[in-house]
């Protein structure tokens, strides 16, 4: 019989912005996962009972997690994961699967690792020695590559840049994050409002400066229309500063909590995902708040970018402008904005979308199959 604990697997256990983790874990049916890490951080709320940690803050925390990082060796969680006798490590991002990589040596149990993103994407002169996680994927990569039983790609972008840098073919496997499609559902009794919402750390990739410049087109046409961030991040004071410039009607929320953000996606008539490739490389994979947008009846006017496409079908649950294409973003919102029957078909047809193709449960299905597969040696 198949032991059913998995353990989750992330450096930092768990930022608020790393939702989608918690999701999937709890969204599990025939598995049971404890979520382990190197380091406590301020976020999301994980069941304490099946929540392990290396370095919860102390000094002596800080020198456990440096002495686990560059060695493996962290004897007191090791006993506490070796208790959980788990089935199989499923490491969450690129960089969490080279620290975990000796623990599924030593336990003998398979290595999944699920690359999302900026770990599959940013380059390597500028990734090398930005972090001693960096520095350590690099040192094990070849290994990671060799011994882990199979990669998980959130998108078939992400999969495509993984056999770029030599990782396997047949070792990747794309699986697409689901969305609660009983959760995520328009409230018909809220009227949507001239709003165009963006949600996401406020980063380059983000694309923020060149939704802003749109919104100066949009606000010159439709002059009621309001832009609504939420998020923050380390361009936040620029954002804002180009906002007072160029902008009359905005609001910058900052970081906010799911509740909050659901609301606005109920409230707003677009979702503005204007994602850019940074400049030292760093692309998304397949952000979930487009795939949750559509969900909750909201048009989504984005880029072709990474693996937006896969998720966004152009012209039918939301329209994809080139990156950096301010007047394609501005056109494209206008389109919506202006057209009430062309807006009732997006919110529709993303709808359905979404149930038909990244439905939560039916997507959950997919990744414990996945698991069965690889415990029975077919991955």
């Amino acid at each position: 019989m198949i032991n059913r604990n998995v353990v989750f697997f992330s450096s930092l256990l768990l930022p608020p912005s790393q939702t989608f983790i918690q999701a999937l874990g709890e969204g599990l049916q025939q598995f049971t996962p404890y979520y382990v890490g190197s380091r406590l951080v301020e976020g999301l709320n994980l069941p304490p009972e099946r929540s392990l940690v290396i370095n919860r803050g102390s000094l002596l925390g800080k020198a456990e997690e440096g002495l686990f990082k560059l060695s493996g060796f962290a004897p007191r969680l090791a006993r506490q994961v070796q208790q959980l006798n788990p089935a199989l490590i499923h490491a969450q991002f690129g960089l969490s699967g080279a620290l975990a990589l000796p623990w599924a040596r030593s336990l003998q149990v398979p290595l999944i690792v699920h690359f999302r993103g900026a770990d599959a994407t940013v380059k390597v002169e500028y990734s090398r020695y930005s972090s001693l996680n960096h520095w350590i994927y690099f040192r094990r990569l070849e290994a990671l590559q060799r011994e882990t039983r199979l990669f998980i790609a959130v998108s078939k972008f992400i999969r495509e840049k993984l056999i770029e840098q030599g990782f396997p073919p047949d070792k990747i496997a794309v699986h697409y994050h689901g969305i609660d499609t009983a959760n995520f559902c328009p409230d018909p009794n809220f009227p949507r409002e001239p709003a165009v919402l963006f949600v996401g750390r406020l980063t380059e990739k983000k694309g923020g400066e060149y939704l802003i410049r749109a919104m100066a087109r949009v606000q010159s046409v439709l002059p009621n229309v309001e832009l609504v961030m939420i998020g923050d991040g380390p361009l936040r004071a620029e954002l804002e500063a180009l906002a007072t410039k160029l902008l009359h009607r905005y609001q910058f929320l900052g970081a906010q909590p799911y509740h909050v953000v659901q609301s606005w996606m109920n409230r707003a008539s677009l979702l503005a995902a204007p994602s850019v490739t940074a400049s030292q490389g760093d692309s998304e994979g397949l952000p979930t708040v487009v795939l949750e947008a559509q969900a909750m009846g909201l048009p989504v006017v984005s880029t072709v970018h990474a693996g937006i496409p896969e998720g966004v079908v152009h012209g039918e649950t939301g329209f994809l402008a080139t990156e950096r294409d301010e007047d394609g973003l501005a056109e494209y919102s206008l389109c919506l904005l202006k057209d009430r029957e062309l807006w009732q078909s997006f919110s529709v047809r993303g709808q359905e979308h979404m149930r038909a193709n990244f439905d939560r449960s039916k997507q959950n299905l997919v990744l414990e199959e996945i698991y069965r597969n690889v415990l029975q040696g077919n991955l």
